[in-house]
């Protein structure tokens, strides 16, 4: 297990290893990785604790990002648990890579499922609670979604449907920055009150900053104690997290920075490394 300080730490060190990658790249979903990857640093590092050794085992917890387009993150992730190498980190969005732009599970079998159409993960991510249950295998399912995605109508059958099979196996985990594509969304389509409406579809709820190591520990303890429920995680996050010039900057949704902008954010990210 790893300290919080010690999560904090590597987790900019990610954010380092996510902007050099989509620098390489010259594309990408900066704004959307660098929110996220709090979330992830725990969750791959102290919750499900994947290693190389243990990533295909059959009783391994399982993982699925449903907001594909944020998979920097993810395989920044995976490059420093050595599921793949860091110069491969390099090889993001390239013809032929095993790293495409979006998650692809043929071309990385480490990856859960293929994923990035919206709205799609959570029901993968349900069947493969659903098939853990009728296995009567103990491994639990993790899904990241994210906020813009939650418009869409598939989505809201998936949480239908979990409570009604009592997943409680299930965890969901909403990277609530606030804002997608097309802009705020608030703007494009309000998906408040987001809380009452989960609590209403009978999902065990908790509510937490995203980006606080001990909020984000505290509720995947408390998550393994909820029974007969799926449980969600609304964590609010600020896109582009820790980088000052993309933080809540809309136009860094999907653009790679340049060389002067990848300059200036590792030495932002440098000096949050102690």
């Amino acid at each position: 297990m790893y300290s919080l300080q010690e999560l904090q730490k590597i987790a900019n060190e990610l954010r380092i290893d996510i902007i050099k990658a989509l620098h390489a790249a010259n594309s990408g979903h900066p704004g959307g990785s660098l929110s996220a990857i709090d979330i992830l640093t725990y969750l791959f590092f102290n919750e499900i604790k994947r290693t190389k050794e243990n990533a295909l085992d059959p009783n391994r917890d399982r993982f699925v990002l449903s907001k594909g387009h944020g998979v920097p993150a993810l395989y920044a992730v995976f490059a420093r648990i050595g599921l793949i190498s860091q110069d491969e980190l390099m090889n993001l969005r390239q013809l032929g890579s095993r790293i495409q732009g979006h998650p692809s599970f043929q071309d990385l079998p480490y990856l859960e499922a293929s994923s990035g159409s919206l709205g799609q993960g959570l029901s993968i991510a349900v069947g493969m609670a659903m098939a853990g249950k009728l296995d009567k295998k103990d491994y639990r399912v993790y899904c990241m979604i994210g906020d813009g995605e939650t418009q869409e109508g598939q989505i809201w059958e998936a949480f239908l449907s979990a409570p009604k099979f009592k997943l409680d196996n299930l965890c969901v985990i909403l990277d609530y920055n606030k804002s997608q594509i097309d802009g705020f969304i608030k703007d494009v389509l309000d998906i408040e009150p987001y809380i009452n409406k989960l609590k209403a579809f009978n999902w065990h709820t908790l509510e937490i900053d995203g980006h606080d190591f001990e909020q984000i520990k505290s509720a995947f303890d408390k998550a393994k104690t909820f029974k007969e429920k799926p449980t969600i995680i609304v964590a609010h996050t600020i896109k582009g997290k820790s980088v000052s010039f993309m933080e809540d900057k809309n136009e860094w949704h999907g653009k790679a920075p340049n060389d002067k902008e990848t300059e200036l954010a590792i030495k932002e990210l440098e000096k949050l490394i102690k």
